[in-house]
């Protein structure tokens, strides 16, 4: 009989407190789950990621109960009674223990393992390789190794449309300037130097008129001769 303790595990992200929901120690989720009904129900446990600084570094949590209030799930955990101890586990990630050989079927679903390795690729041309993953309380990234060192990608929909683990492929579609450098401007003067007049300026009004002729004379009573 084979040993089922020898198989290894693995930890699947199923969920982020937001913030605090009342008084009563409830935290509102986002979930990162299709399946909810299974994943947080009464007296599952999870893991928390958490600052070090937090003294909830290293610790689990025991879902107590999963509420929905205006279709926003929110959780009430053991050991937080109030409103000041939701606080504090605002931004945690939430994983689970899982069976690293059980494959997910959950839509945009995936290990952390089942995607390090796979080639990414944009407009149908590999750029690199994901080397690992990066989960921060704000977004995930993808940790990129390209021929010019490593890049970090936001993995959202926008950014990575789409991910094929049995073909082996991550496709992106990066707006400009997230995997190099945008070209400068160039700096173009067309102004005109105050102190340079054109060529064929014309000449000032007071100037003298530039005429062979002489000058009318005046007659005695005060008209032309």
């Amino acid at each position: 009989m084979s040993d089922d303790s020898t198989t290894p595990a693995t930890q699947l992200r199923v969920g982020r407190l937001t913030k605090a929901h009342g008084l009563k120690g409830a935290i509102k989720l986002e979930l990162f789950t299709d399946d909810p009904g299974r994943r947080f129900v009464p007296g599952a446990v999870f893991t928390l990621q958490v600052p070090t600084s937090s003294p909830w570094h290293g610790k689990t949590i025991e879902l107590v109960e999963l509420r929905w209030y205006n279709q926003h799930p929110v959780g009430f955990f053991k050991g937080v009674p109030d409103r000041e101890a939701a606080e504090a586990l605002a931004k945690a990630i939430l994983w689970i223990d899982q069976d690293s050989a059980e494959q997910t079927d959950e839509e945009d679903a995936w290990y952390d393992h089942q995607l390090v390795g796979l080639a990414v690729v944009r407009d149908g041309v590999q750029i690199g390789t994901l080397t690992r993953l990066e989960h921060l309380p704000a977004q995930d990234l993808l940790i990129v190794k390209t021929a010019n060192g490593e890049v970090m990608i936001p993995f959202v929909k926008a950014i990575v449309p789409s991910v094929d683990v049995k073909a082996g492929v991550i496709t992106i579609t990066p707006p400009p300037g997230l995997l190099e450098e945008l070209p400068e401007e160039p700096d173009t003067d067309d102004s005109t130097p105050e102190d340079t007049a054109p060529e064929d300026a014309a000449p000032a009004a007071d100037a003298e008129p530039d005429s062979d002729e002489p000058a009318a004379t005046p007659t005695p009573d005060g008209k032309d001769a």
